[in-house]
């Protein structure tokens, strides 16, 4: 099988053309390096082993010649992260939005009818909560007087009363709360609607808080892990917002290469888009993997700071199931064992 992996250099999408390779495939990256996840203008030494094209998903000379002769496309290339404020929004849309519409376009046009979309998890906004009276319940947005006071779970909308966190399922409320999270669920609206009119099949991969070695590092477009990595490499203590308790599902990125891998192979439903979530089944919180990543590093203990950014939520962890059911998907990588070859692994050049 021959697949187009966009966004091939990056983090997640060079373990997925190394697994895929693997598994007997063969594979074509697209990247155009972009300098907010790669640290210099050279590709990195990991993605140069691959056919590496540089170029932009936006660019349909560019995804023209890639896709001659490709059977599924594997889309990683996107803007990820909380970035710096609204002002990255244009770069967020035109990036993961009017790419992901050029590049379903381009596939037509080529006659490639399968895709496998990395999503994320942040689609959901807030977790799935249940009050002991009221049931399953909305949480309502959380307000700035009681986060500055401490006050980090969401209430009740009906009687007030704390809630109680619980796995997320597919078929939740699409509800995004940060400029990322709203191009992440339009990129899914796309491909749906792609899907139906062209009879094409969608895996979109939800992926929860992914780490390991390539991730970028020294970047407000990184992950938490790796903040708190960078942070113990400069002989700092990691910086842990709201009380550490906010609760996440840490999945190791070998494992979400698995997962593509696995979708790759698996042909969809015709016509339609099939969300899952792609987690590790094992939640934790922010604080264990501060903690856990500090001894490892043998650094300094995480400082638990309080507060939190605009578009932080408090808890979201994963029903694992459909992916199990599905893909025959299960994560294989331990938080604990996760975590100690995170203390050591490579990450991306620092972004200047």
């Amino acid at each position: 099988m021959r697949v187009l992996i966009t966004g091939g250099a990056g983090f997640v999408g060079s373990h997925v053309a190394d697994r895929m390779v693997a598994r007997g495939h063969e594979v074509v990256l697209l990247d155009n390096l972009l300098p907010q996840a790669h640290g210099t203008d050279d590709p990195p030494a990991w993605a140069t082993v691959h056919r590496l094209v540089r170029g932009d998903v936006r660019d349909r000379e560019a995804l023209a010649e890639v896709l001659r002769g490709v059977d599924v496309v594997c889309h990683q290339a996107a803007v990820v992260g909380h970035g710096i404020d609204p002002s990255d929004a244009p770069e967020y849309a035109s990036h993961n939005d009017f790419g992901t519409a050029v590049l379903l376009a381009e596939m037509h046009r080529a006659g490639v009818s399968r895709l496998v979309l990395a999503s994320s998890m942040v689609v959901y906004g807030e977790g799935r909560y249940a009050c002991q009276e009221h049931g399953t319940v909305r949480a309502p947005r959380r307000r700035v007087s009681d986060i500055e006071a401490g006050r980090f779970e969401p209430p009740c909308p009906v009687c007030g009363a704390p809630l109680v966190s619980e796995l997320v399922p597919e078929d939740a409320l699409i509800d995004p709360r940060s400029t990322y999270a709203a191009t992440k669920a339009a990129q899914e609206y796309l491909a749906s609607a792609w899907a139906r009119q062209t009879g094409g099949d969608v895996w979109a991969l939800r992926y929860h808080n992914i780490y390991g070695s390539r991730m970028p590092r020294d970047t407000p477009y990184a992950g938490v892990a790796s903040l708190f990595r960078s942070a113990l490499e400069r002989g700092e203590a990691p910086t842990v917002l709201e009380d550490g308790g906010q609760r996440r599902d840490f999945v190791h990125v070998t494992d979400v290469a698995m997962a593509n891998a696995l979708a790759m192979e698996t042909p969809g439903d015709p016509g339609t888009l099939t969300p899952l979530n792609i987690c590790s089944g094992e939640p934790h919180s922010v604080g264990d993997m501060a903690r856990e990543l500090a001894r490892a590093c043998g650094g300094p203990l995480p400082r638990v700071v309080g507060g939190a950014r605009p578009a932080d939520v408090r808890h979201i962890v994963a029903d694992p199931a459909a992916a199990k059911s599905r893909l025959g998907f299960h994560a294989m990588v331990t938080f604990a064992d996760g975590v100690k070859a995170f203390a050591t692994d490579p990450l991306r050049e620092p972004v200047g």
